[in-house]
């Protein structure tokens, strides 16, 4: 019997005798999707939970190393710019390089980054690993967009970023559950130390798992007829520089740059205000902020299901797309009242409520760059936008800074910018895209 040399085979083949990837299945429907959608859950859960760990712990690191409110504004600005310059590249780098790679770099770079937290001090100590944190998170949203375009067919896409948003308010539950623990057990380094090393795990089961769907062995030739049900599109490389030619593009962008910045402003000073206003100390903050986050957890999900669930009624993907985003819009607007309610219950309430409706309202949006855009030019599409983003959330989180000023800090003109911004942010994609037409990407 001959054997043959697998070094010398081109790249791609595979031995003579050798099944295919998807022989086996032959006849069966795998669900292998949803496998590939996990290991995105998971990854969000991580990127949440590192970036929320500064946040929980600001009262207490403010007193300690005497931060002030407009330092910690350029602290958290920091990450928001740095976050925003490294999503000018990573869109394009994962559109050309793929995934796989791709994100476990970035996810193994965030964790180092969060871990080295510990050995900061002052403002401009947190200031710089903050930067760091966001650059290296910067590809996380790109790459989970790509991926989802690349494993779901256009129906199924809504639901299946709600639920990658999902992950992301799961790392807000479990960081406040977490961290104040790891803070008073073991000191304020060891709960950036421990939640940093988590992202090692999840590299060591991405890159054995992770295969594109027409590559991948556990995919059947069922679920992927499923996956590539929608019209072939070209494979060709999109320039990062073209898709500024097209309102899609632009569309998307406002919707990020207005509503990324409230996201953000929730993250880093949600915490805060319950201190501030409510009393809350390290001790106390968990089950709001866990409460908070569970709601957000549920708006996530549901924003993608109703917007799914219109289409397969027969709802067109314009009018189902903007019935949720306008519906999730509408939810955020009762925080304006926030600073003015007493009970530290209800303020939980209306913050609930708000973040619910901003992760539904980001499930459709993020599902919008895959309506409109091919999947190669996805990625790239989503880093513009995340740049926008976070752009205006720099420029938010410095204007806070100075507005929340004092013994006793006013809330009341951060509330009002975000409940008025989501509604914005909807007449803007209006005006930009008023059908969600697909944009004619032509190379």
């Amino acid at each position: 019997m001959a054997i043959t040399d697998s070094s010398t085979r081109p790249p791609g083949t595979r031995a003579a005798g050798s099944p295919a990837p998807h022989d086996r299945f032959l006849g069966r429907m795998t669900h292998f999707r949803w496998v590939i959608l996990g290991l995105l859950f998971m990854g969000t859960t991580i990127n949440y939970v590192d970036r929320l760990v500064m946040g929980i712990l600001a009262p207490d690191l403010q007193k300690l190393y005497a931060i002030t409110n407009v330092e910690y504004g350029y602290i958290q600005s920091a990450f928001a710019l740095s976050y925003a310059f490294g999503q000018l590249v990573s869109g394009g780098l994962l559109d050309r390089f793929g995934t796989r790679v791709g994100y476990a770099v970035a996810l193994a770079g965030w964790s180092l980054s969060s871990m080295l937290h510990a050995v900061a001090r002052g403002p401009l100590g947190f200031g710089i690993v903050r930067g760091m944190l966001g650059v290296s998170e910067s590809p996380a949203f790109p790459a989970a967009a790509k991926t989802v375009a690349e494993w779901f067919p256009r129906r199924d896409r809504a639901l299946a970023f709600g639920f990658v948003n999902a992950g992301g308010n799961m790392g807000a539950i479990v960081a406040p559950a977490v961290v104040p623990w790891l803070a008073v057990n073991y000191g304020w380094q060891w709960a950036f130390i421990a939640t940093g090393g988590i992202g090692v795990l999840w590299v060591l089961l991405w890159i054995p798992l992770y295969r594109r769907p027409h590559e991948h062995p556990r995919v059947s030739p069922a679920e992927l007829a499923l996956i590539t049900s929608d019209p072939p599109e070209p494979t060709t490389h999109v320039p990062w520089a073209k898709l500024l030619m097209y309102r899609q593009a632009w569309a998307f962008a406002a919707g990020k740059f207005l509503t990324d910045s409230m996201w953000w402003f929730y993250m880093t000073w949600i915490p805060k205000f319950l201190h501030d206003r409510h009393g809350l100390d390290l001790t106390h903050i968990g089950p709001p902020l866990v409460a908070i986050y569970v709601l957000a957890d549920i708006g996530s999900v549901s924003g993608g299901f109703l917007s799914s669930a219109l289409i397969k009624r027969g709802v067109s993907v314009n009018a189902a797309r903007k019935t949720a985003l306008l519906i999730c819009a509408l939810g955020v607007l009762p925080i304006m009242f926030a600073q003015s309610v007493s009970g530290t219950w209800s303020a939980v309430l209306i913050l609930g409520l708000a973040t619910a409706s901003h992760q539904g309202f980001s499930s459709n949006l993020y599902t919008l760059v895959s309506d409109m855009f091919p999947k190669r030019a996805v990625a790239s599409v989503a880093g513009l936008g995340g740049t926008c983003g976070y752009i205006g959330a720099s420029l938010f989180q410095v204007l806070v800074g100075y507005l929340v000023v004092g013994t006793n800090p006013n809330y009341l003109v951060p509330f009002l910018c975000a409940s008025l911004a989501y509604l914005v942010a909807l007449g803007a994609i209006q005006v930009l895209a008023p059908r969600l037409e697909p944009a004619i990407v032509d190379r």
